[in-house]
């Protein structure tokens, strides 16, 4: 058999190998193409006076016209610095939280104990902003939780959602209690895949529970934790629309409607 005869068979043979792999990455690819890909030839419409009854190919061509109306616009350095400040808070301080609980989890020795907490720190995920935002006026606001508390100590009332110093700390708390849990469920399936050889090689060097955190489980979630950490860079602009407008209050003291 001639060599590339012998090439062409080694490469079927991979194929069949590997073909149930590529079919369970296929729908991956086709939700990017579709929903990542196709609606970027949407984005011509920044440069058009775009007509919904003409449609991208029949509306005119206006070239950067609305991009010198944005710069120019007097609030849009405001703007633009707000969301950045916002969207650096939110990685600063959200992202190392799903690793700590994932770690804090991982400690749990009881199994229905622990499937019960990761439950309960899912659920918030699937919680609209609209239903977060108002429990957060209701627990913040005038004869919430959080006055009536205050109250009892012989404190005065604090209108929390009126005041813009607040805002920040609560879009923070908010985008944690929401989605650090369900971020959590990738760290412990990281954590489920180590060997369970080191950590009994470390028992018997005498290794405590924090030393063997330290020095194997973290080790291990390091490429797990910069690869989440990328992608969430990557939506660094990305503020969520929906969180800031549920949180969001007008000047005269009530929710925007």
């Amino acid at each position: 058999m001639s060599n590339i005869a012998l090439n062409k068979k080694r490469r079927l043979t991979r194929w069949k190998k590997y073909l149930p792999y590529f079919f369970m990455v296929l729908p991956g690819i086709l939700y990017l193409i579709i929903f990542k890909y196709i609606p970027m030839f949407g984005s011509v419409i920044a440069f058009q006076d775009f007509s919904s009854t003409r449609g991208i190919l029949g509306s005119p061509f206006v070239g950067f016209k609305h991009f010198v109306k944005l710069f120019h616009y007097p609030d849009f350095y405001r703007i633009l610095r707000n969301s950045l400040i916002l969207s650096a808070l939110k990685i600063v301080f959200t992202f190392p939280v799903p690793v700590i609980l994932a770690l804090m989890l991982d400690e749990v020795r009881s199994g229905f104990t622990k499937k019960t907490i990761q439950t309960v720190i899912c659920i918030p995920h699937f919680v609209s902003w609209v239903v977060v935002g108002g429990l957060t006026f209701s627990f913040l606001g005038v004869g919430g939780l959080f006055n009536n508390f205050r109250e009892m100590l012989g404190l005065e009332q604090i209108l929390v959602m009126q005041k813009e110093q607040w805002f920040r700390p609560i879009y923070v708390i908010t985008a944690i209690w929401k989605d650090a849990g369900w971020q959590t469920i990738v760290y412990l399936a990281a954590i489920a895949g180590i060997s369970t050889e080191l950590y009994e090689s470390a028992v018997i060097d005498g290794a405590s529970r924090f030393q063997r955190t330290r020095y194997i489980t973290l080790p291990i979630l390091v490429p797990t934790i910069i690869t989440l950490f990328l992608l969430e860079a990557g939506k660094f602009m990305e503020l969520g629309f929906d969180q800031v407008y549920n949180l969001y209050v007008t000047t005269d003291g009530t929710k925007k409607p």
